[in-house]
């Protein structure tokens, strides 16, 4: 991997500055359903509406921004359950420069087919894994003299992924002091934890991840990143399995909460988001807002204590897995 700059908050200044007029400004949304739920003001930061349908968009289009002419000339790898494969691909066929992307075997078939259409090379793996599927890209990456682009783990991916989204929800939500956030190999949520922390100390940090797939919770209790872990039968492969070292670094000091949700708890919270707002989600996203119509937010505190803002990180859903969540 190419060496990023240490994370800082000028380096979340310089992404910021870098994707400016790129990406969208996302909506942020007030959520009365989930406000009466919870007993506070909650309200929604819509990134599903992003380029590429989700916050992925931010952390390709800055990393790649900085390569050098020779590297963008020989190309690069990366490896991604989806939705960092589709904004990988958007951004080199704006900046012409070949990417090769690896895919769990297990890939939701709209992400993959998306990545095909954005012209990306794009290798399905015979592993649902993501964690054994990252070693073949990584592998492939060196054996070819090309850079291996992470998808969460390098503090550049941090501070736009998540350091430049944090700073627009604290813009738009200044009230806001508990923040809901996706935790999958942690590139979003360290790099939100990162700013929030930063700026509003007081911020309290709920981490929203698979029950079958709890690499922070696991990490946390064991003192060092859980980075792999098996593959579970999921279709929210965004928060499935280990955690980035680089990630899981912010996040052990700044974390204060961690919420577990069931595929069934995803499914209606899913469908919570279309009956109430009219929103398509996609399962990985819908664990924030799962956990605050399971209680699960909030732990043992009984009810969410400040006004909160919850991250929607995207909504890139194949047809066949829509109609499986509706029953239909």
């Amino acid at each position: 991997m190419r060496p990023s700059p240490p994370l800082d908050m000028a380096l979340v200044h310089e992404a910021r500055r870098a994707l400016e007029g790129r990406i969208r400004r996302t909506p942020l949304e007030d959520s009365p359903a989930l406000s009466e739920n919870a007993g506070v003001p909650v309200s929604l930061k819509l990134e599903c509406f992003q380029l590429t349908g989700s916050f992925k968009i931010r952390g390709a289009f800055f990393v790649l921004l900085r390569l050098s002419d020779e590297e963008r000339r020989r190309g690069i790898v990366t490896c991604s359950a989806g939705n960092h494969g589709k904004a990988v691909a958007y951004v080199a066929r704006q900046l012409s420069i070949p990417a090769e992307i690896h895919v769990p075997r297990n890939v939701d078939e709209a992400k993959y087919r998306a990545i095909l259409a954005l012209g990306a090379v794009v290798i399905r793996s015979a592993t649902d894994s993501f964690d054994e599927t990252e070693e073949l890209a990584k592998l492939e990456a060196a054996s070819s003299g090309r850079l291996y682009l992470t998808a969460f783990d390098a503090d550049d991916i941090l501070a736009a992924n998540g350091g430049t989204l944090a700073a627009e929800v604290l813009e738009e939500a200044p009230d806001a002091r508990t923040f809901l956030l996706p935790v999958g190999g942690a590139g979003l949520a360290g790099g939100f934890a990162f700013y929030a922390k930063s700026v509003l100390p007081e911020a309290r940090i709920i981490g929203c991840q698979h029950a079958l797939s709890p690499a922070l919770a696991l990490s946390l209790a064991r003192g060092e990143a859980v980075v792999r872990l098996p593959p579970v039968a999921t279709t929210a492969g965004g928060v499935e399995g280990g955690i980035g070292r680089t990630g899981f670094a912010v996040l052990k000091d700044r974390i204060d909460g961690v919420a577990l949700l069931t595929e069934a708890q995803i499914f209606g919270a899913v469908r919570f988001m279309l009956d109430r707002h009219q929103i398509l989600i996609e399962p990985s996203s819908a664990v924030t807002v799962a956990a605050i119509l399971t209680g699960k937010a909030w732990g043992k505190a009984g009810r969410l204590a400040s006004p909160t803002a919850v991250v929607i990180s995207g909504r890139n859903v194949a047809l066949p897995t829509i109609r499986r969540i509706l029953g239909a």
